[in-house]
């Protein structure tokens, strides 16, 4: 039951992004919901597993696309619950390390606005080529979590599928660094990404707010020398860049290359081979590190950063951390279901198969409206998905022996200074949900709350309990 009030504790700091305590209450209910269901099949199974009447589905539906939420101010909100309550968030230089990466969600309804035809660029033969669904980009900033790291998830939104007006030029990049301002992250930060996000718009909209990029470069990325003057001096502009180097051309300069030890995480007794040099990028018109790495099993890599004072051990090990996020996203997928939605728009036209961007500047009002109104509702859902997912994080990193103790099963894989995961954490939460109602019914808010909108002719809400 302890859990349950650490829980309302880290919940209850999200109030000022909800207009009315009563929007906020039914807020703080789906997170609930989130944590409590075991399988994901929309609202609904909100309502099975808390256990609430039927006549409140349409309470939680009207909720999600609800303006009292203020999307914006929620998710700031939520970015500071995390710096506040995290015990351990990694920092390299003073810095919080995030990871940002994009995700295509399976989306099969004819009348889902912004579902499209995407690619997916997998090497897994498990996934279809192309699919029909939604493409979000996302950020999470990592955390120490006993001698693993995880990547908290802080923010996500539909970046592609719909265009409102026909003068938004607007690319993904442009949408990420919005993104990054969305989060509104005070303290300087490395953004960690993977090559499609090696550009200049990302790069200068980091440095704008002195925060940098650490990335791996493309296979013909190329960068020069800085000019060096000899002469007397001559008319004309100054010159700035000297000699034309293509980075995979250094691959071949071995007599360069030092030994060190791999820092990629996860990795033991492996020696790499790298070399760094810092050399002006021209994009961005100013001076990036490159490191070309050599690795005994997975081959060649280029990695950049746009802060020269990281060494080339920091750059790999930050780079290696990338793939925290794919374990966040499939945990979101998986266990949370954070992009489970099922909100269908009636009114919409019917998207044919292998659709693709929907164009709204020449339909009416009306109809634009009701468009962005499901538009809202899409990232109100993930948000809350997310809050659920960063809290069985925050608890698994913060009251890792009170989680065991609820957990009442068995697992093969629990070992010694490795933190429970998400499904341990969320099973925990489950087994003492029905006493933490009874016990805090008259003195929490959200017990209470929840109690009084039950459906008590249900006897499995107190098997458990009993």
């Amino acid at each position: 039951m302890q859990l349950w009030v650490y829980w309302w504790e880290a919940v209850v700091l999200l109030r000022s992004g909800c207009a009315r305590t009563r929007t906020f209450m039914w807020f703080a209910t789906c997170i609930a919901g989130f944590t409590t269901r075991t399988d994901m099949l929309g609202v609904t199974s909100m309502i099975r597993s808390l256990g609430l009447h039927s006549r409140y589905y349409d309470n939680l539906l009207d909720n999600f696309h609800s303006t009292g939420i203020k999307l914006d101010e929620m998710n700031q909100l939520w970015v500071k619950v995390v710096v506040k309550l995290f015990p351990s968030l990694l920092q390299v230089n003073g810095r919080f390390v995030l990871v940002g990466d994009g995700i295509k969600v399976p989306k099969q309804g004819k009348k889902m606005p912004a579902v499209k035809l995407l690619h997916q660029e997998s090497e897994s033969n498990t996934k279809a080529e192309y699919i029909m669904g939604h493409s979000f980009q996302a950020v999470s900033i990592l955390a120490q979590a006993e001698n693993s790291v995880l990547a908290v998830p802080l923010a996500a939104r539909i970046h592609e599928g719909i265009v409102t007006t026909n003068r938004d030029q607007r690319t993904l990049l442009d949408k990420m660094i919005a993104l990054l301002g969305v989060i509104n992250i005070t303290l300087p930060y490395y953004l960690v990404a993977d090559a499609y996000y090696a550009n200049q718009k990302i790069v200068s909209g980091l440095l704008e707010n002195d925060n940098h990029l650490v990335t791996r470069a493309r296979s013909n990325v190329v960068a020069y020398l800085p000019h060096v003057k000899r002469g007397p001096k001559t008319r004309g502009r100054p010159k700035i860049y000297g000699k034309k180097i293509r980075i995979k051309s250094l691959f071949n300069q071995k007599h360069r290359f030092e030994e060190i030890v791999s820092t990629v995480y996860g990795e033991k007794n492996v020696v790499l081979q790298c070399q760094t040099r810092d050399l002006l990028w021209r994009p961005v018109g100013k001076i990036v590190r490159f490191v070309v790495v050599i690795h005994p099993s997975r081959g060649q890599c280029i990695l950049m950063s746009t802060d020269t004072a990281l060494s080339a051990s920091e750059i790999i090990r930050l780079y290696g951390l990338r793939f925290k996020i794919e374990h966040t996203f499939k945990q979101a997928v998986r266990v949370v279901g954070a992009f489970s939605y099922h909100f269908w728009m009636k009114a919409m036209k019917p998207l044919r198969r292998r659709n693709g961007i929907q164009y709204l500047h020449k339909e009416s009002e009306p109809y634009r409206e009701a468009v962005q109104r499901k538009m809202y509702a899409y990232p109100v859902f993930v948000l809350a998905g997310t809050i659920s997912h960063g809290l069985l994080q925050y608890l698994a990193t913060a009251h890792p022996k009170q989680v065991w103790c609820a957990f009442g099963s068995w697992l093969r894989t629990i070992r010694p200074g490795v933190a429970p995961s998400e499904l341990v954490v969320a099973t925990a939460l489950r087994q003492r949900f029905p006493e933490f109602l009874l016990v805090n019914s008259e003195i929490n808010n959200l017990a209470k709350f929840i109690t009084q909108r039950q459906d008590l002719d249900r006897r499995d809400l107190f098997q458990i309990a009993s």
